[in-house]
């Protein structure tokens, strides 16, 4: 490879883990600052950067002059995370089904509701119809606990500000409050067990999953009827923590 492209590479790497860090409290990193930070020559580097402003890979403040990546390159990224969520989500999702003989799930979070994104369904299943693209209540829904797993209690409020937490089974969460006493559990063991909390008779467990900037963007999950799945949570939790990182991997661009 070129080695004006390496240094460039390099460059943009050691802005975006700058930022990422939160450098110098969140403002724009200076050139002078990211030449020391990389053991680089300070002339050297600003012509990279100029380049690499140009083509739109860097943006410039225009206050403090110091440099950040370019809002390109995030929804780019944002773009190729949407796309391994399916296609890599599939993946995960196969691996599960065969583990655990259940039908399996990845679901995004959409306002104050879940939306599947894509399933597999073992043979014989008598689901009918696919949950591809169909809403489903986040307070009671078989994922909305996970995938809400890392917000704080003012933000999991603030979404669900205005719903109205209606039963749709025998356990669904009876307002906010009961709401986050079962979110403080799922926090603190990793994943989430939603007990007849969507429809009577239903169980599930799920898994957060999380994209490079370590944000909670889907969760997989494991559902099916209680009387055959509450005997395997275990084995059923061991699968979705399995693909769920399967699929974190994916996400992140990293070597399973």
């Amino acid at each position: 490879m070129d080695s004006t492209v390496v240094k460039g590479l390099e460059a943009l790497s050691a802005l975006a883990r700058g930022t990422a860090e939160g450098l110098r409290h969140g403002s724009a990193a200076s050139v002078a600052e990211l030449a020391r930070r990389m053991g680089r020559d300070r002339s050297q580097l600003s012509r990279t950067v100029t380049a690499m402003t140009a083509e739109e890979f860097v943006a410039r403040d225009d206050v403090s002059g110091g440099v950040t990546p370019h809002w390109r390159l995030y929804a780019t990224a944002r773009d190729l995370t949407a796309h391994r969520l399916r296609t890599d989500g599939l993946t995960a999702l196969e691996g599960m089904a065969t583990e655990t003989g259940e039908s399996c799930y990845l679901g995004v979070l959409v306002g104050d509701t879940t939306v599947t994104v894509a399933e597999r369904v073992p043979p014989g299943s008598r689901q009918l119809g696919s949950w591809i693209g169909r809403p489903y209540p986040a307070y009671c829904s078989d994922c909305g606990q996970a995938l809400l797993s890392d917000a704080d209690d003012d933000e999991v409020a603030a979404v669900f500000a205005r719903t109205e937490f209606t039963p749709h089974g025998p356990r669904t969460p009876t307002g906010l409050d009961d709401f986050l006493r079962r979110l403080a559990v799922t926090r603190q063991r990793g994943y989430s067990i939603v007990d007849e909390e969507a429809e009577p008779g239903l169980y599930s467990v799920a898994v957060p999953v999380r994209d490079f900037t370590d944000e909670v963007v889907a969760a997989v999950q494991v559902v099916g009827p209680r009387r055959r799945l509450e005997p395997k949570t275990r084995e059923c939790v061991a699968a979705a923590l399995r693909g769920g990182r399967r699929l974190e991997t994916a996400l992140r661009g990293a070597r399973a």
